[in-house]
């Protein structure tokens, strides 16, 4: 097995438990959350109760498409809870995977080998890649388990596109940390920028939709890019190839700092 092997299954195995816990407690939830359904969709009334909640509220959580399986799951789970449940895993993740290992000295020790820096960024990039999609695996299977034992009735391609949205968010904003960590040497840092960018960007969309002035800014978001039109059965929308394209461009861009600086002594 090469060292550069050794890098990246070393990484992903440094994941395994953060995601048996992360993935244990997605399935909990999205199993308590398909479990009100049934309730839901049995309630007299819900069109007119729906119809009593402010108009933002109606807006933001396309609270007019509760009365369907797919809207309830969008607005309890796809809309928001869940995109930041990734963000959050994604970018704790990326701030440790380089940044972490310098602050605690484990990182210089891989550098003095034949790796080079470049190499070594782009399998910390790699598996953390890999995590977010395995978490994404196990959304994908539980919400369709869920959806067959609570008749929810969502089918697999529409609950692989709500699945797609979350987890290319959780990997831009991963990325982002994994990039500033790999740039700076900080882990504070790469948590700061990358939370406080995935908090402006969810504000943007969510003000966008109320407020006529940010509506044209809004599509730059990575959550209306990700999250606009669905995320539950939305397809495909060519959206999604802006956050694979941000993805790239922040990784890309840390590459020559991070070559640059000297932590072979970290």
């Amino acid at each position: 097995m090469t060292v550069l092997r050794n890098v990246f299954t070393k990484a992903l195995r440094d994941q395994r438990w953060a995601l048996l816990g992360w993935g244990t407690g997605l399935v909990l939830l999205v199993l308590a959350e398909s479990s009100v359904w049934p309730t839901i969709r049995d309630m007299p009334d819900l069109d007119r109760l729906l119809e009593g909640y402010p108009r933002a509220l109606e807006e933001l959580f396309d609270l007019s498409a509760m009365t369907t399986a797919t809207g309830f799951m969008n607005a309890e789970l796809f809309t928001l809870v869940l995109p930041m449940l990734f963000i959050i895993f994604g970018v704790t993740r990326g701030a440790r995977m380089v940044a972490g290992e310098e602050e605690a000295g484990t990182l210089g020790p891989l550098l003095v080998t034949r790796l080079s820096p470049r190499s070594l960024l782009l399998q910390k990039a790699a598996a953390l890649v890999v995590a977010v999609v395995a978490l994404g695996l196990v959304l994908l299977s539980s919400t369709w388990a869920s959806s067959t034992f609570f008749d929810l009735g969502l089918s697999v391609p529409d609950i692989a596109s709500g699945t797609l949205a979350v987890v290319l968010l959780g990997t831009e904003f991963g990325l982002l940390a994994l990039a500033v960590g790999a740039a700076s040497g900080r882990r504070a840092l790469a948590l700061g920028v990358a939370g406080s960018l995935a908090l402006a960007s969810y504000l943007l969309y969510a003000l966008g939709l109320l407020v006529d002035a940010l509506e044209p800014w809004r599509m730059i978001s990575p959550f209306a890019q990700a999250l606009s039109q669905g995320p539950l059965g939305a397809g495909v929308p060519p959206s999604f190839a802006w956050l694979l394209l941000g993805a790239a461009v922040v990784v890309a861009a840390s590459l020559p700092v991070f070559t640059r600086r000297d932590v072979r002594g970290a």
